[in-house]
Order: C-alpha cells, then sequence, then structure tokens
C-alpha cells in the first residue's frame, strides 16, 4: 500500500510569491505524481500590512507571532510540516521554532543547499532591504562555506522600492526589470557566480535567461523540496 503524502502548510505573507510557491507544488505534484495529483495542501495569511508594521519598527517577536498564529491554524487544519515563501521573514523564526506545533523547512538552507549541490562559490543576495541587511542568507551560505555579498546600499533601496511597490502588486515594468538586470551585473562584475533571487516575487521577472548569472529560484526551489518532503516514504 502506498502511504499517503504528507499535507503541506504554507505560511504565507505576499499574494504573489505565495500563489507562486502553491503553483508550483501542484505542477511539479502532476509531473511525479500523475495527471492532476498533488498533496494536500492548506495555506495561511495574515495581512501583508501587518507583517510589514512589524518589520519597519524592526519588531522581529512581532513578525513571529504573526507567524506562530499561521502555524497554529495551519496544524488545526491538518498540515504536516511548515513553509513559509517569503525569506525576509525568516528573519523571525528563532522567536516561532521553540513554540510551533509542526516543523518547518527553511527556505535559505534549501537555497544554500542547490547552491553547493551546483557548485558556485560565491552568491550575491538579492531581496528586500530588511532581508538584505539580515543574517538570513549569510548565515546559511556560511554554513555551506559559501561566500556572499550583499548589493550596495542604492541598489539595496532600489530593489526594496521595486519588490515593495510593484512586485508584490503584479506590477512588472520593463525598466525596474532592467535597474534589477543592473544590480545583478554589478554583482558580476564583483566576482560572484550566482544570485539567489531571495525575495520569492523575483522570480516572476527574472531567470537564467534573462540575467547574467546563474538564478537561485529560491520561491521553487523551496516548493520542490516541499514536494520532496511530502513524498517522502514514512
Amino acid at each position: 500500500m502506498t502511504a499517503m503524502p504528507l499535507h503541506i502548510g504554507i505560511v504565507a505573507c505576499s499574494a504573489e510569491g505565495a500563489a507562486l510557491c502553491y503553483r508550483t507544488v501542484c505542477a511539479e505534484g502532476a509531473r511525479r505524481m500523475g495527471p492532476h495529483a498533488h498533496p494536500e495542501i492548506s495555506l495561511h495569511t495574515h495581512s501583508l500590512a501587518d507583517y510589514v508594521a512589524c518589520l519597519d519598527r524592526r519588531d522581529l517577536a512581532g513578525v513571529g507571532a504573526l507567524m506562530l498564529s499561521s502555524a497554529e491554524k495551519l496544524a488545526r487544519a491538518g498540515a504536516d510540516f511548515l513553509i513559509c515563501p517569503d525569506n525576509t521573514i525568516h528573519q523571525a523564526l528563532d522567536h516561532v521554532l521553540p513554540r510551533s506545533p509542526l516543523p518547518w523547512l527553511h527556505i535559505a538552507e534549501e537555497a544554500a543547499s542547490a547552491a553547493a549541490a551546483r557548485g558556485y562559490r560565491r552568491i550575491g543576495i538579492l531581496g528586500t532591504h530588511w532581508l538584505v541587511d539580515s543574517d538570513v542568507y549569510p548565515a546559511k551560505l556560511s554554513e555551506r562555506g559559501l561566500d556572499y555579498l550583499r548589493p550596495p546600499e542604492d541598489d539595496r533601496q532600489a530593489l526594496g522600492r521595486i519588490i515593495m511597490d510593484e512586485l508584490v502588486y503584479g506590477v512588472f515594468k520593463p525598466d525596474s526589470v532592467a535597474r534589477l538586470q543592473g544590480i545583478i551585473e554589478r554583482l558580476r562584475g564583483a566576482g560572484c557566480d550566482a544570485v539567489v533571487l531571495g525575495c520569492t516575487e523575483l522570480p516572476l521577472v527574472l531567470n537564467d535567461g534573462n540575467s547574467t548569472l546563474p538564478t537561485l529560484d529560491s520561491t521553487r526551489i523551496l516548493a520542490r523540496a516541499a514536494l520532496a518532503r511530502a513524498l517522502q516514504p514514512a
């Protein structure tokens, strides 16, 4: 008798990134499990505005409380483990894990594992200014023996503006994509051999086809890791 796949709980934050993660699990599930098949999935999110308010005042405990609230709701819905398709709020996981009712996959840990497996050595970090300023990726990349580089301050501000004013609303402007491509080119010039798309909306406009560096698509990497976990034999 084939074991039932585990039930995936998605602790969402922004709509576009969460939707891409959900669609990826479903699409990849069909490829692995058969037509129209995928594991059971539940998703919960608080208002993005609530998260932004906490981030703006550097209240990681408040971010963690929102994540934990979602985790508890998803546990009651029957989820077996949790993922969060939002890199920025992973800063608050230390506030969440000790009280979490369920285990989590860590998006930066999965991306760092993929980077190491692909033989990259120095990773440029792209994301919101909260994410780029944080230790979310440096910690996980360093654990794998990988070097990293943050963009300079003006590029960080541009990244944050494009992500929060455009991408989270599903707005994709050619001049903004060109600005992002310029940031990647400067990271390449500084010695990076790959970039992590450390915002779950960035893969909507950036990929290996329009980037001068190979991209680590954190959204899809996490979704595929969740699917693999859900399909593991008991």
